[in-house]
Formats: C-alpha cells, sequence, structure tokens
C-alpha cells in the first residue's frame, strides 16, 4: 500500500536578481529515509535545503512537510532540526548546556530537560563531557555535540548542510557512521547536502544530483552509478568516474554519440586482441589495486584497474577490451539513450 510522502517539493524555483539559485525543484521523501543533496559548488544544493527549512520563501511552487503546506512558514514553524557546517556552539556553554538551550528557550521542564539530554549524551557517546566547553573538544566531539542537540529537539525531520566538511578524513568516517546509525536508530528523515560523493554513496537510501540549479538524477547509490541518466551523471559519479569514449571508436554502436565504460568492466589483454590500443599515462597504487591510467583520441578519464600491485610504466603501450553489455550510450545532448 502506498504512503504519501512526509516532505515534497513542487517545481520550486529560487532567483536572486534575476540569477538563478534553483529551478524547477520536485523531490518526494519519504519518511524514515536518508537523502542526500549531492553536486559541485553553486549546483543549488543548500539553497534547496535553505528552502525547505524556511531560511529561504520560493519564487516559485510549493513546499509540504507532513502533509501540510509551510511554503511560506517560518523556520520556527516546520518542526525541523538543523546541523550545519559550523557547529554553531555557544564558546562560553557547557556541552550539556549547548545541547539543552533550545529546550530551556522553549521552557521544557528541568527533568524532561535532563532526561532528554542523558538519552542524547549516550546515544552520541559523549557522556562524561557534559561539563567541557566546545574549546576543550576535538572537532568531532563538537560535531557530535550539534548532533546531541538535534536529537533532543526531538523533530521527525533532520536537515544538515555539509556537516562534516571541517573534520580531517579520519574523523569524517567515523561520524559519518555515527549519524548513519544515529538516522536508523531514532527513525527519523534526514536531508543531507554534501559535495563529497563518497558521503552520499555511502550513507543515503536515496541521492539527488543536481548541477547549475536543476536535478540531473534522483535515485539509489545504485542507480545514479549503474544507470547514469546523462554524460554528468557519469562523469560525477564513482572513484574513478565513467571513461567517455566517441562512437566512432566502438565497433558495432550504431546510435549514440558518447559512449561510457567503468574502470572494472575494461579488461588488458595481449597485443593485437583489444578493442582499442592505448598509452599508459599513469599508475597508481592503492593498495588492494592499481589504478591505472590511459590516453586515447577520442576518449576521456579511460582507466582500467589491475589487482594488487601493477606498476605499469608511462608511455607503454597495451590493449584493452569490454563487453558492449557494459557499454553505456548517450546521444550529442549527453542524454542517456533508453534501453542502453
Amino acid at each position: 500500500m502506498s504512503t504519501k510522502p512526509f516532505v515534497v517539493l513542487k517545481d520550486v524555483a529560487k532567483r536572486w536578481n534575476g540569477q538563478l539559485g534553483v529551478e524547477n525543484i520536485s523531490l518526494e521523501i519519504e519518511e524514515g529515509s536518508f537523502v542526500a543533496l549531492l553536486g559541485p559548488s553553486g549546483c543549488g544544493k543548500s539553497t534547496s535545503l535553505r528552502l525547505l527549512a524556511g531560511l529561504e520563501i520560493p519564487d516559485e511552487g510549493k513546499v509540504f512537510i507532513d502533509g501540510a503546506d509551510v511554503t511560506t512558514s517560518a523556520a520556527s514553524d516546520r518542526n525541523l532540526s538543523m546541523v550545519f557546517q559550523s557547529y554553531a556552539l555557544f564558546p562560553h556553554l557547557s556541552v550539556a548546556e549547548n545541547v539543552i538551550f533550545g529546550l530551556k528557550v522553549r521552557r521544557v521542564p528541568k527533568v524532561e530537560r535532563n532526561e532528554k539530554m542523558q538519552r542524547a549524551l549516550k546515544i552520541t557517546g559523549l557522556e562524561g563531557l557534559e561539563g567541557r566547553k566546545p574549546g576543550e573538544l576535538s572537532g568531532g566531539q563538537r560535531q557530535r555535540v550539534a548532533l546531541a542537540r538535534a536529537i533532543v529537539a526531538g523533530q521527525r525531520l533532520c536537515l544538515m548542510d555539509e556537516p562534516l566538511s571541517n573534520l580531517d578524513a579520519k574523523l569524517r568516517s567515523s561520524v559519518r557512521k555515527d549519524i548513519k546509525k544515529l538516522q536508523r536508530d531514532l527513525g527519523i528523515t534526514v536531508v543531507y547536502v554534501t559535495h563529497d560523493q563518497t558521503e552520499a554513496m555511502s550513507m543515503a537510501d536515496k541521492v539527488v544530483l543536481m548541477k547549475d540549479g536543476r536535478i540531473q538524477q534522483i535515485g539509489s547509490p545504485n542507480e545514479l552509478y549503474s544507470n547514469p541518466e546523462n554524460t554528468f551523471v557519469a562523469e560525477f559519479i564513482g572513484a574513478p568516474a565513467m571513461a567517455l569514449m566517441d562512437s566512432y571508436l566502438i565497433d558495432g554502436i550504431k546510435n549514440g554519440n558518447k559512449i561510457g565504460i567503468r574502470a572494472e568492466n575494461i579488461t588488458i589483454v595481449p597485443e593485437g586482441k583489444g578493442r582499442l590500443s592505448c598509452s599508459v599515462t599513469e599508475a597508481e597504487f592503492l593498495g588492494s589495486e592499481t589504478l591505472i591510467g590511459l590516453e586515447h583520441e577520442g576518449t576521456t578519464g579511460l582507466n582500467v584497474l589491475q589487482p594488487g600491485l601493477s606498476i605499469v610504466p608511462s608511455g607503454q603501450r597495451i590493449d584493452i577490451t569490454f563487453d558492449d553489455q557494459d557499454l553505456h550510450i548517450f546521444n550529442s545532448a549527453g542524454d542517456r539513450i533508453n534501453g542502453q
């Protein structure tokens, strides 16, 4: 039985002095899901989040939360919590005081405040740090305080705007797991803005990939990786990105302008046995495998993955092959050709 989506953005647009912010944004979010708004800087993902939060009012379109039209409602009336890139903690207040600050403003009784605070501190692993000031905490701990503050708010919808950008790689990985576990354990709906595809692909149930203020594709991480709807999605999603080749290079391809292929679907074969003869540009050892960069006229981003250490000298010629079933075919506009 179908259920109504919990959050809906319908044909939303926002412009500043005639300059595009976002255009024709339509999105449905199920309750309890984790949705990532992904894309490069300036693509409109943070603007979309601010429109959902009530920090901006759309020029066109509607915003609904739990069935209610909140298009022009104030942020404080939308029953949501927010976590930002900057932790936005009060430096003169302790961890405990920061966590319950919003509850005090709302005049929540002291006993209830303390119960909620203790639960949030336990969930976020901050027990024992209640008396510390933000300046005495690590970056990861400060971000956990911001998460605990969102938890005590008790809202069903939590918006996060680049919350891990200020953390180093190891901490990002750790807190990423914390956020995903929190979302699952609490059953809350999370809308998460990031430019980092690793965050989006590893955390989200649904990814919304944006470019130039417009949505390019909506789907599960696997759908965007395996069935990109256009060449932008193909080249943005994946590490390494999907390689693109001019269609004239591939025998038997009658339609299409560009052909896409993932590195893991390319095989090195003996000289004269391949579909393309390429020149090696670099070999990058990644631990469990080696990424070998290749060059051939009419191609971009061509790579092949080899297991273990497989250093090949730059300039060496190698032949590669691939199966037609692994090819992705795009037309001259860059859009995926149906059935390919």
